[in-house]
């Protein structure tokens, strides 16, 4: 798959997901084998302000490449500056959000708002494309608005006119959140509309999804993220899967425990203890849904205030988990 001038390894690709495809994410996504891994998305106004937080979200590590960076914005001109920031900073795509559902984005006129006023999502790619100079641009959108606004082939066809790289679809419309079910029907119908590469998106668990969606749909590539969420394994999956049509068995108890550990060890690393133990509680829950006496570790992860209770917490649940009557 090539998005530009990049060639991927895989078309396998971690999507963008706030608050959770940060750097150390991100590099467990990519030691699995992900074929492409995207940012949490950033705000346009918070680069072009210089705010210390937003601008810490652009930290690369050479380790994760190909990475692309998500911005998000309402005006062409604060996302074209903000696309030239993205760009000094050594993205390899910049992608621009019109899919995020939540309100407070939505109220502001970004994200999925966007697909609302399709002129002004088209002024905004050409802006950023512009900005981007040699960058690809890539854009991820949904189905439509809601089930009376399905334009997500409109959407697409004014992203190739503007001189986006790529755009990704996700099967839900922005009224549907995350419930439901994805529609991959729509996936196919921007395939076909458009001669640049799209991506699917939604209800990809499993390495037989991803296999389903290419063959369903002809998209070029597979974009996976709730069921990236506490099971990076699934990189490595269905890579393999989609390569030579075996399934690889799914991680071990002691692999679980001892990927969590190290997710926590780079959190961090990277943020500090205080604002990595908050974080790692949501990770931990992921990592273990589904174990023996999973809503009691849920539990001790709340409770959790530093580095060494977690550690506490896991290598006290695999010395109960290693007795035999258990």
């Amino acid at each position: 798959m090539r998005i530009g001038k990049l060639a991927l390894a895989n078309p396998v690709i971690l999507a963008p997901m706030a608050g959770v495809t940060d750097l150390p994410f991100r590099l467990l996504a990519k030691e699995m084998g992900c074929g492409l891994v995207y940012s949490e998305m950033v705000s346009d106004k918070g680069l072009i302000y210089d705010n210390v937080h937003t601008k810490k979200m652009l930290a690369i590590d050479e380790r994760e490449r190909p990475v692309a960076l998500q911005i998000f914005g309402s005006e062409p001109e604060s996302m074209g500056k903000a696309a030239k920031i993205v760009a000094s900073a050594g993205a390899d795509i910049i992608d621009i959000n019109m899919g995020c559902p939540t309100p407070k984005i939505v109220k502001n006129g970004e994200g999925s708002a966007l697909m609302r006023k399709p002129d002004l999502a088209c002024r905004i790619i050409a802006a950023v494309v512009e900005a981007a100079g040699d960058v690809p641009v890539t854009v991820k959108f949904r189905k439509g608005w809601d089930d009376n606004s399905i334009n997500a082939v409109q959407i697409a066809r004014l992203a190739e006119q503007a001189g986006a790289a790529a755009v990704s679809v996700h099967g839900r419309t922005r009224e549907q959140f995350y419930s439901g079910q994805a529609d991959w029907s729509i996936i196919r119908e921007v395939k076909q509309a458009v001669n640049i590469p799209v991506t699917g998106n939604g209800d990809v668990r499993s390495p037989q999804e991803a296999k389903r969606l290419l063959t369903e749909t002809g998209c070029d590539g597979i974009m996976i993220g709730r069921g990236s969420q506490g099971n990076p394994w699934i990189f490595r999956q269905v890579v393999h899967y989609l390569s030579t049509g075996e399934m690889l068995p799914p991680p071990t108890l002691g692999e679980r425990i001892d990927m969590l550990l190290k997710h926590l060890d780079m959190l961090v690393t990277h943020k500090g203890e205080y604002i990595a133990i908050r974080e790692m509680r949501s990770h931990a829950a992921w990592y273990t849904k589904g174990l023996h006496s999973s809503a009691e570790l849920r539990l001790k992860f709340n409770q959790a205030s530093n580095k060494e209770d977690f550690i506490t917490i896991m290598e006290d649940y695999r010395d109960t988990l290693s007795q035999p009557n258990i």
